[in-house]
């Protein structure tokens, strides 16, 4: 019998429409914007309207994911717009079509 793959996990941060960071994790981040653009997402995202993606990272596994979320969360909203400039800047990589 074959091990199963693991499923992929990304953490991410969505730009709100008012200018503000969400950031969370999925497994699949296009039916996660989707959610979260309808106000079925977060409730955060649900208030303020989600508009897309602003970061994107794919991690090795969930709990990966889940580590590298927390991390986020704690940085200042300046080192994630650095973040953010930089995932635009290398051309948005992970981002689904």
């Amino acid at each position: 019998m074959v091990a199963s793959e693991p499923k992929r996990a990304f953490v991410y941060m969505v730009r709100c429409a008012g200018g503000q960071l969400y950031t969370g994790w999925t497994s699949d981040p296009a039916a996660r914007l989707r959610a979260h653009q309808r106000g079925k997402g977060a409730k955060y995202t649900r208030a303020r309207g989600a508009v897309g993606f602003a970061y994107l990272e794919l991690c090795r596994d969930r709990s990966a994911a889940l580590r590298r979320e927390i991390a986020l969360k704690k940085l200042p909203k300046p080192q994630k717009e650095l973040l953010c400039a930089a995932w635009t800047a290398a051309g948005c990589p992970f981002l689904p079509e």
